[in-house]
């Protein structure tokens, strides 16, 4: 369960960044950090896709990919609300 936590609250921030500065230096300094901070609890694959593609190829199991997805995903809508309600 913290491994989806860590993938829904890192897709957040990341998807935020994204939103909030379209800066493509923020962007890449946001996903390295990302990144590096996940990668110790969670997976830190950040985006359905590589989900996909990583279940696909056997390195987490089809059981972990729904959970991971969802996360993912809700974590990117999170970040579109709180950029929708809360810009600077």
């Amino acid at each position: 369960m913290r491994e989806y936590l860590v993938e829904f609250l890192g897709t957040t921030f990341f998807v935020y960044v994204i939103l909030a500065t379209g800066n493509p230096l923020a962007i890449g300094a946001a996903l390295a950090l990302v990144i590096l901070l996940t990668q110790s609890i969670s997976r830190g694959y950040l985006n359905p896709a590589i989900s996909i593609v990583m279940a696909s190829s056997g390195v987490i199991s089809t059981s972990e990919l729904i959970p991971y997805c969802i996360a993912q995903i809700l974590g990117a809508l999170v970040a579109l609300e709180v950029y929708k309600r809360y810009r600077m």
